[in-house]
C-alpha cells in the first residue's frame, strides 16, 4: 500500500504542477457525456497519458482527459472518460482517478453513466438520480491491504448516494423542468451486453438500471470520505425489454443527445453546493 500512495501522490503532485486550480468538486463523464467540459471557464485539459501512473482509456465516447477549470463558480476536476474492470484493469486502476482527485482536495463527486433501464417507466434519454447500487462483479475496490491514511478498514454504504445532494438534484430538475427519475443500479461486467434471463434476475433483485461502471468509484469514493451524486443516462432499453439488438454507437447516440439536459442539471447542481 505504500507504493499505491506514492503513485497517487505523484500523480497528483504532477497535476499540481500543470494547474494551481485546486478543484473542490470532481465529476465522472460517463460514455458520450464528455461534452460537459466545454461549459467550464479557465479550463487546463491535461491528457491521462501525461499524468503518471494513470491507467489509459481504450473505449469508444471516452476521450482521456482530466480537465480542471470553474463551473458554475466551483472548481471542478472532470474526468473526461473513465476505466472499466471489463477493459482488463484492475479494481485499483479502476478507481485510480478517485484516489488521485482526493488528494487533489476534492470532497465531492458527481459520478454519471451511460447505460440500460430495467424498470419499464424508464424510456431511453431519461435521466436517473442513482438511490442506491447492486454490485454483482464478485470484486470489490476495496479488497486489498488497507492504508488508513485514505480510510477505514470497514467504510459504510448506508447512504451511499449522499441523501443531500439528491435533494440537490431533485430541487434543480425542478427549476429547469428536467424530467428526472429515480432507481437502484446495477453493475454487470461486461463487456456482453446481459441475457434476457439475466436481466430478470436483476429486476427478481430489485435493480432499475444496469451499467458496467459507477459502482467502483462509488465504494472508493465513500471511503475516501467524500459525498457522492450518481445520475444515470438510460440510453437503451436492457435485453428482454428492449425491441431490438444493443449497439455502443446507438447508446451513443442518444448520451449525445441527453447530455444537453445531464450538463444542465449537472451545472445547477454544482452552483447549489
Amino acid at each position: 500500500m505504500e507504493d499505491f500512495y506514492e503513485k497517487v501522490r505523484q500523480s497528483a503532485a504532477y497535476i499540481l504542477t500543470r494547474c494551481s486550480l485546486r478543484p473542490t468538486c470532481g465529476i465522472v463523464l460517463g460514455s458520450g457525456l464528455g461534452s460537459l467540459v466545454d461549459k467550464m471557464t479557465d479550463r487546463t485539459i491535461i491528457s491521462y497519458a501525461d499524468i503518471p501512473h494513470f491507467p489509459r482509456s481504450t473505449v469508444a465516447g471516452h476521450a482521456g482527459n482530466l480537465v480542471i477549470g470553474n463551473l458554475a463558480g466551483q472548481p471542478v476536476a472532470a474526468l473526461q472518460g473513465r476505466f472499466h474492470y471489463y477493459e482488463g484493469f484492475s479494481m485499483k486502476e479502476v478507481t485510480y482517478p478517485v484516489y488521485v482527485l482526493k488528494l487533489l482536495g476534492v470532497q465531492t463527486m458527481v459520478i454519471t453513466n451511460a447505460c440500460g433501464g430495467i424498470d419499464r417507466g424508464l424510456t431511453p434519454g431519461d435521466l436517473m438520480l442513482l438511490t442506491d447500487y447492486i454490485n454483482m462483479l464478485g470484486n470489490n475496490s476495496l479488497i486489498g491491504p488497507n492504508d488508513e491514511r485514505f480510510g477505514v478498514r470497514f467504510p459504510d454504504m448506508t447512504e451511499a448516494y449522499s441523501l443531500r445532494l439528491r435533494e440537490l438534484a431533485r430541487a434543480a430538475a425542478g427549476e429547469l423542468d428536467i424530467p428526472c427519475k429515480e432507481g437502484v443500479y446495477a453493475i454487470f461486467s461486461g463487456p456482453c451486453y446481459e441475457t434476457a434471463a439475466e436481466i430478470r434476475a436483476y429486476r427478481a433483485l430489485g435493480a432499475d438500471a444496469i451499467g458496467m461502471s459507477t459502482v467502483p468509484e462509488t465504494i472508493a469514493a465513500n471511503y475516501l470520505g467524500m459525498e457522492v451524486l450518481g445520475i444515470a443516462c438510460i440510453t437503451n432499453m436492457a435485453t428482454g425489454i428492449a425491441e431490438r439488438k444493443h449497439s455502443h454507437e446507438e447508446v451513443l447516440a442518444v448520451a449525445d443527445r441527453a447530455s444537453v439536459h445531464l450538463c444542465r442539471l449537472v451545472e445547477r447542481v454544482i452552483e447549489k453546493l
